[in-house]
């Protein structure tokens, strides 16, 4: 069918609510205190508002069937009849798709990871040898119904098929059964069906999302392009097919989809260059959805420059689109919410609404040209113009520091003699016990920090309230047994926000939350200028905690890969400058931590696999400077003195060798759900250092049996000694229950005291 053409456009929306709502009524709805009816009011309207939001901005084309109540990719499986067999038997659809997410007392969840290079966490779907696709198209329906009522003009997205089975995951088979993306043929003609169903309804155009075309996730992208989106385009009664493509740059993926019979193609070109798209030919008769206004971060477009590159491309394509790079899930709502932000700052920032407004301006300026929007390219202009003269963007001490650390270089010494050292002063036991660092965040906790920033509270009583927090949480470590302790930190908001709030060169958005799974929500800071550090962040904090007990507690800090991972960063110089300032400001804490008496320093990089770029190309590069960084934050400490890391929620295999050169004394890595898979890579990069394979999933609410943990650490055995194996959940405990945490944690420890009885 012919769909009338579209012009402004955006590839998704954020869906947890402007206020958090859509958090608020899940958990609420997961610990039984409403029903299932005012869970879907709340969700109901969520969309209406977005839609209306969307339509009255000027968008003449709106996304829908984008909001979830967990996450995208786990809608399309259950859309596609892929969930996994384990929660088959639960009768309520919705209660059987958090089981999925969540896990449940007796289901075990499916494994999570991160989106591409986001910090957004997708739900990894399984495909068994029985699992036989089926479409389950209600929920689209009913969301493309929605809209019709509202009369917006509504576009649905879905996941595409070959993007899909690239993220899916082979499970319950022989060693040998074939990868999910053999399967394409089979999944293909339930995109048919699902394509013609669509058709019946009188939709004109779906966007079908494939972003692994601009990866090297797949080897044969350009083949499988071709052939998937030949079939669909021949599907005879279908609506008009938008493939959308965002995070990188496409290669000989878009002249091969190009050549299909696919009416609209998306190409993100905040990652990718105007030039190499505007050189293929086969683009002529197409749409070209231009993404020309970065999805995924939070500085204002510069107007003029996207404007002439809207102009270059129109002689390229049939007609140009203006859209966003990616989906706007990734940033906040709107800059409305905000009213602390440093004026200047202010100006050089677009959030989602705003976002919004440029594409409608900028298609506005290509239809009607420039003088139409020239108030708007001023404005634009004077903020750049702003932004780049602004003093705070260089600190030439800071600078200085790094040039002199770094030409004297950033090294500890052998981990050997390291690990020999450490274990006199220490003297654990074999596998000793410990967790990540955060410890259930309660409402009391969260009820003294609204208080504090309401004034009801001062910061006497605010420190009073978090000592006493720690205290309960060092005497619960030592009532179960664990080794190494930590302090709990209650007084985090978030483990960057808070050490952001006290650097130089960052701010903190009073409501800019964006999801990062389910219902968790994060407020990332924003990285604007040189990074510095004024004064101590968590020294006093840990010397109380350390001032409570004998055993050893752990300085908790956050790494730099992941600080610039989870803040919008700074896009006016590379990476590695700004890694390196951050690091600087790590190093120099670690110094005062030792200095303090502390033994044992953990410096987080859970994000260091989330920066990967997504071309193999680009990928060496980056890791030489996350791993120099890493270097340069822990190095500066005595060889006697323990530093750890922890990762989580990453495919590692891709860095492997990178978390070996972190050379980190002590490596705890997510390992449950992926049933210790990782020791295996580990081992063939030649890892040598102590390691605590995470041997729960924390991100479940079920709690582990003594045994099964037992098996696990029996299980990571086989590929780690003893003396190098360290007992540790998955991740931090902030987002649990206390009774959770304290039974699971009694199972731990145990399960390590039964397993140390078997070995020695």
């Amino acid at each position: 069918m012919t769909a009338t053409p579209f012009t402004a456009t955006i590839l998704g929306s954020p869906r947890i609510g402007p206020n958090r709502e859509l958090k608020r009524a899940l958990e609420k709805y997961w610990a039984g205190s409403i029903e299932r009816a005012e869970l879907e009011a709340v969700a109901a309207t969520l969309r209406r508002q977005t839609a209306e939001s969307l339509a009255a901005a000027g968008l003449d084309s709106i996304p829908v069937n984008t909001f979830s109540y967990y996450d995208h990719v786990l809608d399309t499986a259950a859309m596609l009849g892929a969930l996994p067999a384990r929660v088959a038997d639960i009768a309520d659809d919705l209660d059987r798709y958090f089981a999925a997410a969540r896990g449940t007392d007796e289901i075990a969840p499916l494994e999570m990871t991160k989106w591409f290079d986001t910090n957004y966490h997708y739900i990894v779907p399984e495909l068994a040898p029985g699992t036989r696709f089926s479409l389950n198209p209600a929920k689209v329906l009913a969301e493309l119904k929605e809209a019709s009522a509202l009369d917006v003009p509504a576009r649905p997205v879905v996941v595409g098929p070959i993007t899909f089975l690239a993220l899916s995951k082979a499970v319950d088979g022989p060693s040998n059964m074939i990868a999910p993306i053999e399967r394409l043929d089979e999944l293909v003609a339930v995109y048919a069906e699902l394509l013609q169903l669509l058709a019946d309804e009188g939709v004109g155009w779906v966007q079908l999302d494939e972003p692994v075309l601009v990866t090297d996730i797949l080897d044969n992208v350009a083949e499988l392009a071709d052939r998937t989106y030949a079939t669909l385009g021949r599907v005879a009664r279908r609506p008009s097919l938008f493939v959308a493509t965002y995070f990188g740059e496409f290669t000989d993926a878009l002249p091969a989809l190009a050549r299909t019979p696919v009416e609209a193609i998306g190409v993100d070109l905040v990652a990718g260059g105007v030039s190499a798209v505007a050189a293929v030919p086969e683009l002529a008769g197409k749409t070209l959805v231009a993404g020309v206004v970065d999805g995924r971060n939070v500085w204002r477009t510069d107007l003029e420059n996207a404007l002439a590159a809207l102009a270059k491309l129109s002689g390229s394509a049939g007609s140009v689109a203006v859209s966003t790079s990616c989906s706007t899930l990734h940033v906040p709502y709107s800059l409305d919410a905000e009213d602390d932000i440093d004026p200047a700052v202010r100006g050089w920032l677009a959030f989602g609404a705003e976002k919004v407004t440029e594409v409608v301006t900028l298609a506005r300026g290509l239809r009607d040209g420039r003088d139409a929007i020239e108030a708007e390219v001023a404005a634009s202009n004077a903020a750049i113009a702003s932004r780049r003269s602004d003093p705070r963007l260089t600190n030439k001490p800071v600078r200085s520091r790094i040039s002199s650390i770094t030409a004297s270089g950033s090294q500890r010494g052998p981990a050997q003699a390291r690990r020999a050292a450490q274990n006199e002063r220490l003297n654990l036991p074999l596998l000793p016990t410990t967790t990540i660092g955060s410890y259930p965040q309660t409402p009391a906790i969260r009820g003294a920090r609204a208080q504090l920033r309401s004034g009801k509270i001062d910061r006497t009583e605010y420190e009073r309230r978090m000592k006493a927090e720690i205290a309960d949480v060092i005497r619960l470590q030592e009532e179960l047994g664990i080794d190494v302790l930590v302090h709990g930190e209650p007084e985090r908001n978030d483990m960057v926000q808070y050490f952001a709030e006290q650097l130089d060169g960052f701010l903190a958005t009073q409501n800019g939350w964006v999801q990062s799974y389910g219902s968790r929500c994060v407020r990332p800071p924003i990285l604007f200028g040189d990074v510095a550090r004024p004064k101590p962040m968590t020294v006093d904090w840990i010397i109380y905690a350390q001032s409570l007990t004998d055993k050893p507690v752990k300085g908790m800090l956050t790494g730099p890969v992941t600080i610039l991972a989870w803040s919008f960063v700074r896009d006016d110089q590379p990476l590695a400058d700004t890694a390196a300032q951050v690091a600087l400001a790590i190093r120099d804490e670690t110094v005062d931590l030792q200095t303090a008496g502390i033994t044992i320093i953990q410096v987080d990089e859970p994000a260091l696999r989330e920066l990967l770029p997504l071309r193999s190309k680009d990928q060496d590069a980056y890791l030489k400077w996350a791993v120099d960084a890493f270097r340069l934050a822990t190095s500066g400490v005595s060889d006697t003195t323990q530093i750890h890391t922890h990762l989580c929620y990453s495919e590692f295999g891709e860095i492997i060798g990178a978390i070996a050169d972190l050379d980190a004394d002590v490596t705890s890595i997510e390992a449950a759900r992926s049933h210790m898979e990782v020791l295996d890579d580990l081992n063939a990069a030649g890892f040598a250092n102590s390691v605590g394979p995470g041997v729960y999933d924390i991100h479940s609410p079920r709690v582990p049996s003594t045994e099964e943990i037992a098996d696990k650490l029996r299980e990571a055995l086989r590929a780690v000694p003893a003396e190098r194996l360290w007992v540790n959940p998955d991740c931090g405990l902030k987002t649990r229950q206390p009774d959770e945490v304290t039974a699971s944690l009694r199972n731990m420890v145990a399960a390590a005291h039964q397993v140390r009885a078997e070995i020695s």
